[in-house]
C-alpha cells in the first residue's frame, strides 16, 4: 500500500472515481530487467463497487484507451521502436487491442503450471506467489494476450484486500494483470471495508496498534470500493518492446546505483 492509495481512500468520500500519477519508491534489493527503486505509477480507486469485474474492466479500458491514444498522437516515436527494437511488437499490440483479456483464477493458474511440460526454477505450489517465469508461461499458454489472474490465497496478500470468505482454500478478491514479455503490469483488489474483518486480521498479524489510524478510516463509515496500480515504465516496456526497464526512464534509479 502506498501513500497515494491512502490519499485516494480519503478522496473517495467526495468523489466516486479518483486516481493519482507520480513517483513510487521500492525498498527491495531487486536487480532485474523489470524493477527500479524509483518508478512512476498510476493508482486508481473506485467507490461503490463489490465486483472484481468492475476493477478489471477499468484496467482493460485504461490500457486500450491509452495505447490507442499513444499510437494516434505519437506514431513516429512508436514506429521508431517497432522498426529498430521490436519489429513484431506492432502486430502483437494490435492483437491485444482487438481481443478481450483472458480471466483465470489463481487455482487454475497453479494447476496449469503443474501440468506444464516446461521445467520451472521455482516449483509452482498453491499458496506460493507466482514468479516471473510462471507469469510469462501463463500468458503464452493463454495465447499471448493479457491475462487477469484473480482470487489469490488469503495469506499471500496484504491485510487490506477483501476476504472472499471461501474455503477450504481461503482467498481474497485480488487481481493481477499479466502481459506478454513482461509478466505483471497491474495489481489490484477489492478493499476490505468491513471493520470487524480488518480488526480480526490486524490482531492476528500483531499490527493493531500500528494501524489504528487505518481502522479509524472504517470506524466512522465507509463504502465498498476497490482499486489498482499500473507501473508506467513497465507499460512503456510492453508497448514499445523494450527489454530492460532502465531504458524507458531518463534517470533510472535502482539498488546501489545512487551512491553519494
Amino acid at each position: 500500500m502506498t501513500v497515494k492509495v491512502l490519499g485516494n481512500s480519503f478522496k473517495l468520500r467526495a468523489f466516486t472515481h479518483v486516481f493519482t500519477f507520480g513517483p513510487t519508491f521500492r525498498a527491495e534489493n531487486s536487480q532485474s530487467r523489470r524493477h527500479l527503486a524509483e518508478f512512476y505509477m498510476v493508482e486508481a480507486e473506485l467507490s461503490f463497487t463489490e465486483s472484481l469485474e468492475d476493477i478489471m474492466q477499468v484496467m482493460e479500458d485504461l490500457f486500450k484507451t491509452v495505447t490507442s491514444t499513444v499510437f494516434s498522437k505519437c506514431p513516429r516515436d512508436v514506429e521508431l521502436f517497432h522498426k529498430y527494437i521490436a519489429p513484431a511488437q506492432k502486430d502483437r499490440l494490435e492483437k491485444t487491442l482487438k481481443n478481450k483479456f483472458v480471466i483465470i483464477s489463481y487455482n487454475e493458474a497453479v494447476e496449469t503450471l503443474k501440468q506444464a511440460s516446461q521445467t520451472f526454477t521455482f516449483k509452482p505450489e498453491w499458496g506460493c506467489d507466482l514468479q516471473t517465469e510462471h507469469e510469462k508461461y501463463l500468458v503464452k499458454h493463454c495465447g499471448e494476450v493479457p491475462v487477469f489472474v484473480i482470487n489469490y490465497p488469503y495469506d499471500l496478500k496484504p491485510f487490506y484486500m477483501r476476504d472472499n470468505e471461501d474455503g477450504p482454500q481461503h482467498t481474497v478478491a485480488a487481481v493481477d494483470l499479466l502481459v506478454p514479455g513482461i509478466g505483471e503490469l497491474c495489481g489490484g483488489s477489492l478493499r476490505e471495508e468491513r471493520l470487524p474483518f480488518l480488526k480480526s486480521r490486524l490482531q492476528r498479524l500483531g499490527l493493531s496498534d500500528a494501524y489504528q489510524w487505518y481502522l479509524d478510516l472504517r470506524k466512522f463509515g465507509s463504502v465498498p470500493h476497490g482499486g489498482f496500480g499500473m507501473g508506467f515504465e513497465r507499460y512503456l516496456q510492453y508497448i514499445l518492446g523494450v527489454e530492460n526497464i532502465k531504458d524507458v526512464i531518463p534517470f533510472p534509479r535502482f539498488s546501489h546505483s545512487c551512491l553519494l
